[in-house]
């Protein structure tokens, strides 16, 4: 038995989904969750195999939220509902550990492929989104930092170069579609672990370490 938790605010979108999951025997929903909060605290308590996220959420992003499921719940699979396989916020919720992707529209057929393949552990990409993580992940292992600060988080690697960019919270938040919050967090964590009294001293150490260079 498959188990999916439903992540929307829109009711009358989570009333077609149900119903076209409950025609499967092998499916069970097994919760719904109308905010980013509240499906963080489902995806812990329930552990379901899937979980179908949309990533537009009354209290947050969506994908702040996948980090957070996968974070507590790591053997749950993060499948997105979106309105456009091309939209940048796909790619980073990918980025963030989601498995792939179905379309708001799509067919009660694609929909239980898309569903069932997540839950075998498998991924759903189209050639376009499948082709920027790639160029995406390639850039990543030759990213300047990874030796020099082995005690961060690809994260945290990453909001370190955006900062030593010089780039505000604002900006990083933007480059990384993550909130303002996250980002700050980010930012502290990231200068507990660099031993670091501030941003400027930060921005020193990862500057003569290759990061916040300009692509190009």
């Amino acid at each position: 038995m498959t188990t999916v938790l439903l992540v929307d605010d829109h009711p009358l979108f989570l009333d077609g989904v149900r119903a076209a999951l409950s025609g499967r025997p092998d499916i069970e929903v097994v919760g719904e969750a109308h905010d980013r909060r509240g499906a963080v605290e489902q995806a812990a308590s329930l552990r379901p195999d899937v979980v179908l996220m949309d990533l537009n959420l009354p209290d947050g992003s969506g994908i702040d939220a996948t980090r957070e499921i996968l974070a507590a719940a790591p053997g749950t699979g993060v499948l997105v509902i979106t309105m456009s396989a091309d939209d940048d916020a796909v790619v980073a919720a990918m980025r963030a550990g989601a498995r792939g992707y179905v379309v708001k529209g799509a067919g009660r057929a694609d929909l239980l492929q898309a569903v069932t393949t997540v839950a075998a552990g498998g991924a759903v990409f189209s050639p376009t989104v499948a082709a920027r993580l790639g160029t995406y992940f390639d850039g990543l292992a030759a990213q300047p930092g990874r030796e020099m600060f082995p005690q961060l988080s690809q994260r945290e690697r990453e909001v370190l170069d955006l900062v030593a960019r010089g780039y505000d919270n604002r900006r990083v938040a933007r480059e990384l579609f993550l909130s303002e919050k996250t980002v700050r967090n980010h930012v502290s964590a990231l200068l507990g672990k660099l031993g670091v009294a501030d941003r400027s001293e930060a921005i020193t150490r990862a500057r003569r370490a290759g990061l916040g260079q300009e692509p190009g």
